[in-house]
């Protein structure tokens, strides 16, 4: 979705390509918690060598926070508006989705927008160790992606043009453009490799890609204007929030159906469910709502929500630290990554992060 409605997937649940989607602490029911904005962050954290990335929409660069003290130490120029954002696997790239479409939205006159500027479409591929960057085509309007298991393939969503582009990562040439409906956005490969799971925010589904023939063979009908998916660690299920419809569908993987629709509204009246993030060990599901201004989290053993995180304006990118103590969302009206104790469900701090911060990776 254009602009303000800011997607994520980052977007993005299991421990690959260097990247911690989420992650948290301990099985047993989490309670609920109030926001606190000014805490330290445990020292149990992250090691120093950790590095949250932060794609910043409007300012057109990746903020890198260390994740030990929670500073920010540098930025990265990976092209205009960025969005989606990973590491690969071996974590030396750090993967963005840049694109050169004039960012609209709620409020926004589309008709009066510029036209896009095709020759920032892309996908920057940023040397951690020179901080080269080098960009690929990735067809229309690149917003958000997902890399293969193995780390030869990107599966990338193109708002505009509602397709999903299969690109070649070791020279960058399109392999596969498949039609997945309008508005697509969130992309999640199945841990095992073999399925690219692709939202249509116009559509209201899922397009199921099978990995080795790079065809089309399901759609999955979910709530009105999916945003991200997320897998179970096993594979077993996926988890499908939806903004407009302010729920968040469970998907059997292997029968593509689903198996319970979760109403984050009786929780959160006004949830918008955006990001989502599952922890290594499966038991719960992370759900940023937009501008219910929350954080859900989802036990897995039953599917149900078991605590509602208070969190600053609009959270949508989330990841969590390898060891489970930290997660972070990006907030982007407010300009700031919120910190939050997986162990309290509290916002321990929060930390600018350039201009409108979209999307979150963590590095191992």
């Amino acid at each position: 979705m254009r602009g303000t409605g800011r997607g994520f997937s980052l977007g993005g649940g299991i421990v690959a390509g260097g990247l911690i989607l989420a992650a948290c602490s301990g099985g047993e029911k989490k309670p609920a918690a109030g926001a606190e904005s000014t805490a330290a962050a445990p020292t149990s954290a992250s090691t120093p060598s950790t590095l949250v990335y932060v794609s910043d929409e409007r300012g057109n660069t990746v903020t890198v926070i260390d994740a030990a003290k929670d500073t920010v130490v540098k930025t990265i120029g990976a092209g205009q508006r960025p969005r989606g954002v990973r590491l690969t696997p071996d974590g030396k790239t750090l993967v963005v989705a840049v694109s050169g479409s004039p960012i609209g939205g709620p409020g926004v006159d589309e008709s009066k927008l510029p036209p896009p500027d095709r020759s920032k479409d892309g996908i920057a591929l940023v040397d951690l160790s020179t901080g080269s960057v080098r960009r690929i085509q990735g067809g229309h309007d690149p917003e958000n992606f997902d890399i293969t298991p193995d780390g030869k393939f990107i599966y990338v969503s193109n708002e505009d043009a509602g397709t999903a582009s299969v690109l070649d990562m070791s020279d960058g040439h399109s392999v596969a453009t498949v039609k997945v409906g309008s508005e697509p956005e969130g992309v999640k490969i199945t841990p095992d490799g073999k399925e690219a799971w692709v939202t249509s925010e116009g559509k209201g589904t899922v397009t199921v890609i099978d990995v080795a023939s790079n065809k089309a063979v399901a759609t999955i009908k979910v709530g009105k204007r999916p945003r991200s998916v997320i897998f179970a660690p096993d594979g077993s299920k996926g988890y499908v929030p939806a903004e407009v419809g302010g729920n968040v569908s469970v998907v059997d993987r292997k029968t593509h159906k689903v198996l319970k629709t979760l109403d984050l509204t009786k929780t959160t009246p006004g949830a918008k469910p955006m990001g989502s993030a599952i922890s290594p060990d499966g038991k719960f599901v992370y759900i940023t709502t937009g501008r219910g201004a929350t954080l859900e989290v989802i036990a897995t053993a039953n599917d149900s929500v078991v605590a509602t995180i208070p969190d600053p304006k609009r959270p949508w990118g989330v990841a969590v630290t390898a060891d489970g103590s930290k997660i972070y969302t990006a907030n982007g009206p407010s300009n700031d990554i919120a910190i939050i104790d997986a162990a309290t469900n509290k916002v321990i701090k929060t930390i600018p992060a350039g201009d409108s911060p979209w999307g979150v990776a963590i590095s191992q």
